[in-house]
């Protein structure tokens, strides 16, 4: 019986957050502390002919002016293809050409507007169909040269960064053989995450040349490495603490502003450097959702059996890649949906634009591609006459299919999720008229997605055991919000049988806590909880040992309860934690062993690379998380307005650690189901957001639970949280074109309301 595992604890941070008592890295203010303003580029796409900032570095309370030609090293994730300033030439609205560092945020700011710099406009593109054209202008020259991860196929002489093939079966025998043939085309637009927090880094350096950086990252570790290759520094001179963070979700993952304070702060006697980003700033200089065209030609029988189908996704990946062209891989491999097809030809590419820099946005490409293929399977359901629930049940993935990638699937609970949601939104009762101008109706959408990370990136944890019997458990692992915090230490509580309040956890300093690849990617719960899981057995097993020479019983007689360890045989023999957690006393007044220290790391097991040429492979993901969501609107078909009624969603998560937090997910993604966007088109220059939001009058959570191989005793299966946003606006488009006759709203003239009140209800297995 588990007693921390499974429950809706507490998030461990909550107090610290309502009361204020959290700081962020704007809230740090260190002694001597200068300020630092950046020199933003006003075309797309220019040459730099000349940057003059003699009349600048003469102000008085100015310290440091930097252009470029200071920080000449490209860097990058997967492809090498970008400087922190630009060098040459501009290839988007706001990209920085100079950094200052003074004395105050006003002096800094009027530093800035003494830089001249000349520009010589050059075309620019604004879209990936339009990069992909022969006569296109060119956006990196040198591409050909960049250095690039082996999984990446950028192409040399044009606009294209990756490009992801899946080829499965007999794309073109299936189409012959399929009754019908559709072909259908969609557009999802860029989304800025519009964290609470903005991105913010200081850069201190100390008299030994050591670097400390403080900034709200989710990825310390993969900054450091970043930061030492960009400054020719080993990674122990570099050190990055990562405060509280204020909402990240892919925004905050990569490396921005931190390549920037450095420069600065390396020039200034030992003196601090901060630089704050104003909202403008993150929407220009940080990473924005990548839009995605999308093309997809379906095969199917009479009888709604999907037998071949053929898409290609353009995923316009902005100025630069740093993340973009994995998500184009991971679109790739999750091309299809959650359905099992047996002919595929699928094309996933990443193309440049003059666009801010496309990166992960909640769900890293699987919220664009899910859109893309929930939406055609509809209109093909509603071509063929066909309910769409039970033609999605009909080609849903199951036990013993593979994806398009060849991968044999176990454990999937994607039609057990499909029975559950549509029995409780009952699905049968689906358009309701409910004045002249007001329908309602009811949608549905399935998802699947799997962690899209590097095959050999690793978690690591550590847990001390203090002599009070209290604990610290130390981690890489962010806590974005998302209650990873929480999450990780109930694991630990459950193992070591101690109350949740006596477990500290620490995140976030890459001297102090162990290594983390990046908290990205749905990953954190699967690979660093396995971490922890293994630390803390690691330090449990250290005091069973221990007891075992106290009393003389074997190892597997003992085990630990309320804080103890325990024998399962004599009642009698125990022991505290605490009295252990130092070693163990002999008679003679002799100790052994010395403080419990437990360790653990954890790679997923025997995940390999696919071909390049056909996408195949036995395992190219650590697992998939499947899903389905429905919704019920009401829609005026003369204003537009877009009224939610109820929201039911169901998740196969493997092992609920936290059931709550699964529904607290849930909630704050239903923003961006129908009406939040970055726009800048027509006009490059401009850029739209959102209105304001709550939520739905009714929310069911349905949490199935389809266990993996890893477990905590016997019964904890460690899975990555699905998070419904990736499908969630899928259930609006499907109600608006289909559900109600009605398909002429824009998204962006659909005026959503929700009322104020929101009942949760949590239904667990």
């Amino acid at each position: 019986m588990l007693k921390y595992v499974g429950k809706s604890e507490k998030r461990v941070d909550g107090i610290k957050k309502v009361t204020g008592f959290v700081r962020y890295t704007d809230d740090l203010k260190l002694s001597g502390m200068l300020y630092a303003k950046i020199k933003k580029s006003p075309h797309p796409h220019a040459k730099i002919l000349r940057i003059d900032t003699s009349k600048a570095e003469k102000l008085p309370g100015v310290k440091v002016v930097i252009t470029g030609r200071d920080v000449p090293s490209r860097v990058g994730l997967y492809l090498e293809d970008k400087t922190f300033l630009a060098i040459d030439k501009v290839r988007f609205i706001g990209e920085p050409v100079a950094a200052v560092a003074a004395e105050s945020e006003e002096i800094a700011e009027e530093v800035v507007s003494l830089i001249e710099v000349d520009y010589e406009e050059l075309p620019a593109v604004f879209s990936p169909l339009e990069g992909i054209k022969p006569d296109a202008p060119i956006i990196h020259e040198d591409l050909g040269g960049y250095k690039h991860a082996s999984i990446i196929l950028p192409q040399s002489g044009t606009n294209i960064s990756n490009h992801y093939k899946i080829r499965k079966g007999d794309v073109e025998k299936g189409f012959k053989e399929a009754d019908f043939v559709f072909e259908n085309d969609f557009y999802v637009p860029h989304i800025q995450h519009s964290a609470i927090e903005n991105h913010c880094a200081i850069a201190q350096v100390d008299p030994e040349g050591k670097i400390t950086v403080w900034a709200g990252c989710q990825s310390p570790y993969a900054v450091r490495r970043t930061l030492a290759v960009a400054f020719d520094m080993p990674l122990n001179k570099i050190r990055v603490i990562s405060p509280a963070i204020g909402g990240g979700f892919g925004a905050k993952a990569g490396t921005t502003l931190e390549g920037i304070v450095i420069p600065l702060a390396q020039q200034t006697n030992y003196r601090p450097v901060k630089l704050s980003f104003s909202r403008e700033d993150v929407f220009t200089n940080t990473f924005i959702r990548q839009g995605m065209y999308a093309r997809i030609k379906t095969g199917v029988t009479k009888d709604g059996r999907i037998i071949a189908e053929e898409n290609k996704f353009y995923w316009d990946g902005g100025a630069y890649t740093e993340y973009g062209v994995n998500i184009a891989r991971a679109g790739g491999y999750a091309s299809t949906g959650p359905y099992d097809i047996p002919n595929v030809k699928a094309d996933s590419i990443c193309v440049y634009t003059n666009h801010p820099v496309g990166g992960p946005y909640r769900g890293f490409g699987m919220s664009e591609i899910h859109f893309a293929i929930e939406q055609n399977l509809d209109i093909v359901a509603h071509k063929i006459g066909m309910d769409p629930a039970e033609f999605r049940r009909k080609n849903a993935l199951k036990d013993g299919s593979t994806t398009v990638t060849g991968q044999v699937l176990e454990n999937v609970g994607l039609i057990q999720c499909l029975d559950k949601v549509t029995g409780d939104i009952e699905w049968d009762k689906r358009v309701k008229k409910v004045s002249k101008i007001k329908y309602r109706g009811k949608g549905i959408a399935c998802m699947y997605k799997a962690p899209s990370m590097p095959n050999n990136v690793g978690s690591s944890a550590i847990v001390k055991i203090n002599e009070d019997g209290t604990v610290n458990l130390l981690v890489t692992a962010m806590d974005l919000g998302q209650g990873s915090d929480t999450v990780l230490t109930q694991i630990a509580a459950e193992v070591l049988t101690v109350p949740i309040c006596q477990i500290s956890i620490m995140t976030g300093d890459t001297d102090c806590t162990p290594y983390e690849w990046q908290t990205v990617a749905s990953r954190t719960t699967y690979c660093c909880g396995n971490s922890v899981k293994r630390a803390v057995e690691d330090a449990k097993n250290q005091m069973l040992r221990l007891a075992s020479l106290k009393f003389g019983i074997p190892e597997d007689n003992l085990g630990l309860k309320d804080g103890q360890v325990v024998s399962k045989i004599y009642p009698d023999k125990k022991v505290k934690i605490a009295d252990l957690a130092m070693g163990l006393t002999m008679p003679d007044g002799s100790g052994i062993h010395g403080p419990i220290i437990g360790r653990g790391a954890f790679i997923p097991p025997d995940v390999k690379d696919t071909d390049k040429e056909t996408g195949q492979g036995d395992k190219p993901v650590a697992f998939w998380t499947f899903g389905v969501q429905t919704a019920e609107v009401e829609v005026d078909i003369e204003t537009g307005e877009v009224k939610v009624l109820k929201i039911a969603a169901a998740y196969d998560v493997g092992k609920a650690i936290n059931p709550e937090l699964i529904c607290d997910v849930g909630i704050v993604s239903i923003s961006a189901a129908i009406w939040v966007s970055a726009v800048s088109e027509p006009c490059p220059r401009s850029i739209a957001v959102t209105n304001k939001f709550t939520v739905p009058s009714s929310l069911i959570f349905i949490i199935a639970e389809e266990p993996t191989l890893l477990g905590i005793e016997g019964a904890l299966y460690i899975q990555a949280i699905p998070l419904p946003r990736y499908f969630i606006f899928d259930t609006f488009f499907t109600l608006l074109s289909h559900s109600i006759s009605f398909t002429t709203l824009s998204r962006h003239c659909i005026k959503p309301t929700f009322s104020r009140t929101c009942p949760v209800t949590v239904v667990l297995p």
